[in-house]
């Protein structure tokens, strides 16, 4: 895959630190400028960058601009709106045997060159939105795109040097080889987005420098449904949260528990939903996305045979289209239970009741998500304080990540760390302790 610099990533990172010791990235003048430049490339390019979502993944213009896009443009102007409130100095007590005169604080210090690892499934939302914390951090910036979503990854490495320091801010393309050669660097953060298998992978590297890392996981993110709670709106808000980018999204529905009874009446539900949505043949709907490679697409189809098919099934090998599916009938063991679905499967498993669902959940990984529609207080304090989850979600699925205020992050296989906001301040920058006591 042809790379959008000749240099070796040894090279580009040894330039990239050359850079940030001369302390160009630490005013905060260079970092809003940045931002701004950043934004500024998505908002005049957004057509380009939506052409190309829509290349990988089959991505509509609506959906590229409100996930991907807009989304970013959203975390670059909340970033510019309380940066210089972030960065303040906060002041600490000083005990009173260092006398009246003495003062503390702490400050956030950047922390050099830092590697931003993005995955496919939002392959400019995934890079972009951690470069905005590092930048604002006052970081130099490897950014290395997917390479399975080439026609965004080819975009971003032509867009991102034509609008910001290249000094300081470098994209480096590639597949396998590419990425193994920039982990053999010496980096002060690698943030990686994608799954446990590679993660593992980037932390055993990150371990030769004691490099700090931030791991952006997935996992089965659970969903429960009550007794007695409106299935409507339920399976409205599931089906758009789950059939999301094809349901290649990691905090996405992932399973369904619920009572017999609440099952029987949630599949017809979805069933009505899934058809307005996408009406009857899913594949003409230019709202609906598509697999991003064969390989995901075979991984997919194999779990077609878990349950019972209640609404969708069709796939298009040659296409990469899998219908918007919901499967019922589907036991704990089954094939589509045991590993992260990433793609637009919905399996409906039954329990008893909310007891049986906390057992249930906790049994597994915890997972980056959880969500409930529960009308009774008491079963969403319960899950709250019964569970371990990244995120919890109370009636709406994926809107949690899109509150900037909030930390994202994951919590053990789900993973380490969060961003977002003021949060990825934190990550990017060390907190340095600092006392003063004058000389005389």
């Amino acid at each position: 895959m042809k790379q959008s610099t000749p240099e070796r990533p040894s090279d580009v990172v040894a330039r990239l630190r050359a850079t940030y010791r001369t302390g160009r990235t630490k005013p905060v003048e260079w970092r809003t400028d940045q931002l701004r430049r950043l934004r500024a490339m998505l908002t005049e390019n957004g057509a380009d960058l939506a052409a190309a979502l829509r290349a990988d993944l089959g991505k509509s213009a609506t959906e590229a601009y409100r996930t991907e896009i807009d989304f970013t443009v959203r975390e670059i102007d909340h970033t510019l709106e309380h940066l210089d409130e972030w960065l303040r100095p906060e002041p600490a007590p000083v005990p009173a045997h260092l006398g009246d005169d003495a003062t503390a604080w702490t400050q956030y210090d950047p922390l050099g060159v830092v590697l931003v690892i993005a995955p496919w499934n939002y392959p400019a939302q995934l890079l972009l939105a951690p470069l905005v914390g590092a930048l604002a951090a006052g970081n130099a910036v490897v950014a290395k795109p997917s390479e399975l979503a080439p026609a965004t990854s080819t975009a971003l490495a032509r867009l991102i040097p034509a609008y910001l320091d290249t000094d300081a801010v470098a994209v480096v393309e590639g597949g396998i080889p590419e990425t193994t050669a920039l982990l053999a660097e010496r980096f002060d953060h690698i943030f990686y987005t994608g799954n446990g298998t590679v993660g593992r992978i980037v932390l055993r590297a990150a371990a030769e420098y004691l490099t700090p890392v931030t791991l952006e996981l997935g996992g089965k993110s659970p969903v429960f449904v009550d007794r007695g709670t409106d299935l409507d709106v339920v399976a409205d808000r599931l089906a758009r949260g789950k059939f999301l980018n094809a349901g290649q999204t990691c905090v996405a529905p992932d399973y369904v528990l619920t009572d017999p009874e609440t099952a029987v009446a949630l599949e017809a539900a979805l069933v009505r939903v899934v058809e307005g949505l996408y009406g009857a043949d899913p594949a003409t709907s230019p709202e609906y996305g598509r697999i991003v490679n064969e390989r995901h697409f075979d991984r997919l189809s194999a779990l077609l045979d878990s349950g019972r098919v209640a609404v969708g099934g069709g796939s298009d090998r040659a296409d990469k289209y899998i219908a918007p599916t919901v499967l019922v009938d589907v036991e704990p063991d089954a094939p589509v239970m045991r590993e992260e679905i990433f793609g637009p499967i919905l399996p409906i498993v039954t329990v008893p009741d909310l007891d049986a669902a906390i057992t249930f959940i906790n049994d597994r990984d915890k997972p980056l998500a959880l969500y409930v529609f529960a009308e009774s207080a008491g079963t969403r304090d319960r899950i709250a304080a019964e569970t371990s989850s990244g995120g919890l979600g109370h009636g709406l699925p994926l809107a949690h990540l899109t509150v900037s205020d909030l930390p994202f992050g994951g919590v053990g296989e789900s993973g380490m760390g969060s961003y977002h906001g003021r949060y990825s301040i934190e990550t990017f920058s060390h907190r340095k302790a600092v006392l003063a006591k004058p000389l005389s």
